[in-house]
Protein backbone atom coordinates (compact mmCIF):
# COMPACT_ATOMS: atom_id res chain seq x y z
CA UNK A 1 0.00 0.00 0.00
CA UNK A 2 1.22 3.56 -0.74
CA UNK A 3 0.76 6.41 0.82
CA UNK A 4 -0.87 9.30 -1.22
CA UNK A 5 0.91 11.69 1.06
CA UNK A 6 4.66 10.24 0.13
CA UNK A 7 3.67 9.95 -3.54
CA UNK A 8 2.62 13.84 -3.97
CA UNK A 9 6.07 15.07 -1.93
CA UNK A 10 8.25 12.69 -3.92
CA UNK A 11 6.50 13.71 -7.48
CA UNK A 12 6.51 17.64 -6.61
CA UNK A 13 9.20 19.57 -8.95
CA UNK A 14 11.65 21.42 -7.40
CA UNK A 15 15.08 23.09 -8.68
CA UNK A 16 17.10 21.97 -5.58
CA UNK A 17 16.90 18.55 -6.08
CA UNK A 18 14.87 15.29 -5.73
CA UNK A 19 13.20 14.94 -2.32
CA UNK A 20 12.42 11.05 -0.82
CA UNK A 21 10.11 10.88 2.23
CA UNK A 22 8.71 8.46 4.76
CA UNK A 23 6.19 8.52 7.17
CA UNK A 24 7.81 8.76 10.70
CA UNK A 25 5.98 9.03 14.12
CA UNK A 26 3.45 11.39 13.72
CA UNK A 27 4.42 13.11 10.23
CA UNK A 28 6.53 12.90 7.15
CA UNK A 29 10.18 13.24 6.66
CA UNK A 30 11.49 14.59 3.62
CA UNK A 31 15.22 13.96 3.02
CA UNK A 32 17.51 15.04 -0.53
CA UNK A 33 17.79 11.77 -2.78
CA UNK A 34 21.30 11.87 -3.01
CA UNK A 35 22.58 12.78 0.07
CA UNK A 36 20.33 11.69 2.84
CA UNK A 37 20.25 15.55 4.34
CA UNK A 38 17.26 15.96 6.27
CA UNK A 39 15.18 18.72 4.59
CA UNK A 40 11.95 19.36 6.04
CA UNK A 41 9.50 17.55 8.25
CA UNK A 42 5.62 17.69 7.82
CA UNK A 43 3.49 17.10 10.72
CA UNK A 44 -0.25 16.84 9.78
CA UNK A 45 -2.58 18.99 12.42
CA UNK A 46 -6.03 17.29 11.34
CA UNK A 47 -7.76 20.46 9.82
CA UNK A 48 -8.58 20.59 6.31
CA UNK A 49 -8.25 23.78 4.11
CA UNK A 50 -10.90 22.68 2.05
CA UNK A 51 -14.93 23.36 2.60
CA UNK A 52 -15.49 20.49 0.49
CA UNK A 53 -13.01 18.65 2.14
CA UNK A 54 -15.03 15.01 1.11
CA UNK A 55 -13.90 15.64 -2.84
CA UNK A 56 -10.41 15.74 -2.31
CA UNK A 57 -9.72 14.15 0.61
CA UNK A 58 -5.84 14.88 1.51
CA UNK A 59 -5.32 17.94 -1.02
CA UNK A 60 -6.38 20.25 1.13
CA UNK A 61 -4.80 18.64 4.60
CA UNK A 62 -2.58 21.03 6.27
CA UNK A 63 0.53 20.70 7.73
CA UNK A 64 2.68 21.85 9.90
CA UNK A 65 6.50 22.65 8.89
CA UNK A 66 9.68 22.12 10.32
CA UNK A 67 13.18 22.70 9.00
CA UNK A 68 16.08 20.88 10.44
CA UNK A 69 18.30 22.99 12.95
CA UNK A 70 21.65 22.48 12.92
CA UNK A 71 22.20 24.95 15.76
CA UNK A 72 19.82 23.16 17.89
CA UNK A 73 20.35 19.74 16.28
CA UNK A 74 16.28 18.95 16.37
CA UNK A 75 13.20 19.95 14.27
CA UNK A 76 12.42 23.11 14.59
CA UNK A 77 9.51 25.60 13.55
CA UNK A 78 10.20 27.57 9.73
CA UNK A 79 8.30 30.56 10.54
CA UNK A 80 9.17 33.95 12.27
CA UNK A 81 6.79 34.02 14.46
CA UNK A 82 6.20 30.36 15.59
CA UNK A 83 4.09 27.82 13.78
CA UNK A 84 3.63 27.51 10.09
CA UNK A 85 1.08 25.79 9.07
CA UNK A 86 0.01 25.38 5.20
CA UNK A 87 -2.06 22.69 3.14
CA UNK A 88 0.17 19.85 2.02
CA UNK A 89 0.76 21.80 -1.73
CA UNK A 90 1.44 25.86 -0.07
CA UNK A 91 3.87 23.46 2.15
CA UNK A 92 6.08 22.13 -0.45
CA UNK A 93 6.41 25.51 -2.41
CA UNK A 94 7.28 26.80 0.64
CA UNK A 95 9.95 24.29 1.16
CA UNK A 96 11.45 24.63 -2.32
CA UNK A 97 11.80 28.29 -1.89
CA UNK A 98 13.33 28.79 1.65
CA UNK A 99 16.84 28.67 2.02
CA UNK A 100 17.05 27.67 5.56
CA UNK A 101 15.62 24.46 4.68
CA UNK A 102 18.62 24.03 2.35
CA UNK A 103 21.34 24.94 4.16
CA UNK A 104 22.61 21.52 5.41
CA UNK A 105 22.57 19.90 2.14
Amino acid sequence: MTDPIIQRIESFRRRRGQLVAERRNRGYTLYRAGSGTPIARLRPTGQNAGQNAGQNAGQNDRVEVLYWSLWKERWTSAGPFGRTILPIDEALRFIASEDIFWAAG
